[in-house]
């Protein structure tokens, strides 16, 4: 018959204990955020998708077609196509897409390239319903971000 009643201070010191942390977290400050209505402040060291760097001289992409980017990356996410325009020293860019998918955000890519044409994106709500919404045309969405 002691085991029983040593079993049952034993619980209730443990639901006392229980209900003494619970109130603790009940009377103090609350720090949970109600997410789609508030939001924390964007740290400076974030990394997001790569983006295209705009020159400000051209206004233009700065890619230079050397494909390093699409070379370096382990995951194969980056397709970089350009085409030798007439009267022009460098190859113009005509396609750079990046695959969100495959991306694991390593930034060896924002490192190799030599004219610092890729850098990373402060995008982070990033929200679709099929893998084509995260297949990024970015020399477009420069083009976009111009106007």
């Amino acid at each position: 018959m002691s085991g029983y009643f040593r079993d049952l201070l034993d619980g209730t010191k443990s639901l006392a204990v229980g209900l003494g942390i619970t109130f603790k977290y009940m009377v103090g400050p609350v720090i949970t955020l109600q997410y789609p209505h508030q939001t924390l402040p964007m740290q400076p060291r974030f990394r997001g998708h790569i983006d295209l760097v705009r020159d400000p001289e051209t206004g233009t992409d700065r890619c230079i077609v050397c494909g390093m980017c699409q070379k370096t990356c382990p995951s194969g996410c980056i397709t970089v196509a350009g085409d030798k325009v007439e009267g022009v020293k460098k190859k113009a860019l005509t396609l750079y897409t990046l695959d969100f998918t495959k991306c694991s955000l390593c930034g060896l890519c924002v490192e190799v390239c030599p004219a610092d044409a890729i850098t990373f994106s402060k995008d982070y709500n990033l929200a679709g319903r099929s893998r084509e919404a995260y297949v990024f045309d970015l020399k477009k969405r420069l083009e976009e971000r111009k106007g």
